[in-house]
């Protein structure tokens, strides 16, 4: 195709329908092939997936959903989610997608509706006014419309119908008399990670998410021929751009009901999937099925996100031969700021690379050691609205700067290295410790799974370190004795944990990353 896949119109499943109507756009992993349950597997081309598309505009139109309004969703990375992300602006609507992993009160609260324990009504979360629409799977719909009076709750199968030829109004393409989307367009709200904070919706438009494409395919030298996993959650700012760059460079989306470690590898080695963007809790499952066999050979990228990737996991999948790619980015920026390609990451592993094509990168008041405050400028940064007064968060400059909170320092070749987030930043004793320092080197102990490191109050100490531990063998966890020599070597003396807590797990929010506020 001349590399010109990049250059698509402002309907980009419309334009990539007419340019290759026959090749692969979505592979939906269903019952008849061993995955979960559900209907048929769904084998669709750009051509049909476009009049799918169609044919869900012209019912959601039917439905009396217009320009500006808000349609919300509880639904996985699905073709179902695929076919809405392309109807909703063909009728002027926005998409918002719910995290699925939220209990029924936390959506509900989300919503705007009352609390189901307790009186009154809770604050939404998701805007300044409650979406006009919600769209669940047919067995949720009950529930919702009894929690949700006030609010037109559908279930996704009379918009979507995965079975038999799409027929969007008697045959013919819905084309609603709206203008074509600009650059300002708005397409989606997501919500943040709520990880420096109460959660807050971010708007999207289609500048930002058409430069976010086309920045990653050039970075990742993405083609028509990868085939991308849908492993994370669309209501992940991640999962949603996969979705959306998919039908911008023209490249196969699979989708399963949820991520399984043996799936996602018997589909690698089969050679049905070459791609993958997963959170590193996710390679580490995989590199514990796999055991000491190498990555499936056709898999070309592992793009790891959402958290910082710790340096012996890193580590283990190189040696393993797996192809990682190392990515920062925010919900704010559109997803990826800045990524390391698979041989980029073997030559220095750790780095996250260069910023992408358009974006631009600074590093404001930086210390001795050249780390400071991460800040992004370019097409892919939202409009944001205006942070809760003296709510922590990230916040857009009038210059036009994203100050994003996260730390890291650029080297002389111009690659970002995150070293942590400035409201994580511990205080013991006058000593400003990071704590990801501390974890990178009780990652190593052979007893730690996996570990996070705190600041508690102390009267003494202002703050101490607390390391909160998974342990390798939960029958036999390690001291805290065993800790401090370990790490006597390797950090100083106000860097060592002065507590130990054991957990069985670590609890993280839907990015992976671990929440430190309920630690």
């Amino acid at each position: 195709r001349g590399g010109d896949f990049l250059n698509g119109g402002m309907d980009p499943l419309r334009e990539m329908a007419r340019r290759d109507p026959r090749g692969p756009a979505v592979m939906g992993a269903f019952a008849s092939t061993g995955y979960g349950s559900g209907t048929d597997p769904v084998e669709w081309n750009w051509q049909t997936l476009d009049r799918h598309a169609d044919a869900a505009a012209h019912r959601l139109a039917e439905a009396g959903v217009g320009p500006g309004e808000r349609v919300a969703t509880l639904l996985p990375a699905s073709p179902e989610m695929v076919v809405l992300l392309h109807a909703l602006p063909r009728v002027g609507a926005l998409l918002q997608p719910l995290n699925t992993a939220w209990t029924e009160e936390e959506l509900v609260r989300a919503l705007g509706g009352p609390k189901t324990s307790g009186s009154g009504p809770a604050p939404s979360i998701l805007g300044p006014s409650a979406p006009s629409l919600l769209l669940v799977p047919g067995d949720r719909v009950g529930t919702f419309r009894g929690a949700l009076p006030g609010m037109g709750t559908v279930a996704v199968e009379d918009v979507v119908e995965l079975d038999g030829a799409p027929d969007p109004a008697g045959g013919l393409a819905h084309r609603p008399a709206l203008p074509p989307s600009e650059d300002d367009t708005p397409l989606a709200i997501l919500l943040t990670s709520g990880s420096t904070g109460r959660p807050r919706p971010i708007p999207l438009t289609h500048g930002n998410l058409m430069a976010s494409a086309r920045g990653t395919a050039a970075r990742l030298r993405l083609d028509p021929a990868d085939r991308w996993l849908a492993s994370l959650s669309p209501a992940h700012v991640g999962g949603l751009a996969l979705l959306h760059r998919a039908a911008v460079v023209g490249s196969a989306v699979v989708t399963t009901p949820s991520f399984d470690p043996e799936v996602f590898l018997d589909l690698a080695d089969r050679g049905e999937v070459t791609h993958a963007s997963l959170v590193p809790v996710m390679l580490r499952r995989l590199l514990e099925l796999r055991g000491d066999r190498p990555a499936p050979r056709g898999l070309r990228c592992v793009l790891l996100g959402g958290a910082a990737t710790p340096r012996p996991l890193l580590e283990e999948g190189l040696a393993k031969r797996w192809p990682v790619a190392l990515t920062y980015g925010l919900t704010e920026a559109t997803s990826q700021v800045a990524t390391a390609p698979p041989d980029e990451v073997r030559r220095k592993a750790g780095t996250v690379g260069r910023p992408l094509p358009g974006v631009e990168v600074a590093i404001r008041e930086a210390d001795a050691e050249g780390v400071g405050e991460i800040l992004v400028r370019g097409p892919t940064v939202a409009l944001l609205p205006p942070a809760p007064p003296g709510e922590p968060g990230v916040r857009l400059a009038p210059s036009g700067w994203l100050h994003t909170g996260d730390l890291g320092r650029r080297d002389g070749d111009g690659d970002l290295w995150i070293t942590g987030r400035a409201s994580d930043r511990i205080v013991s004793g006058g000593v400003t410790l990071e704590p990801g320092e501390v974890e990178a080197v009780l990652f190593r102990h052979p007893a730690v799974r996996d570990v996070a490191v705190v600041g508690a109050p102390d009267e003494t100490w202002g703050e101490r370190v607390v390391a909160v531990v998974v342990p390798a063998d939960p029958g036999a966890p390690p001291s805290l004795d065993e800790i401090l020599e370990f790490a006597r070597a390797k950090l100083s003396a106000a860097k060592r944990p002065r507590e130990l807590r054991i957990r069985s797990d670590l609890p993280r929010n839907a990015n992976g990353k671990v929440d430190r506020g309920r630690l």
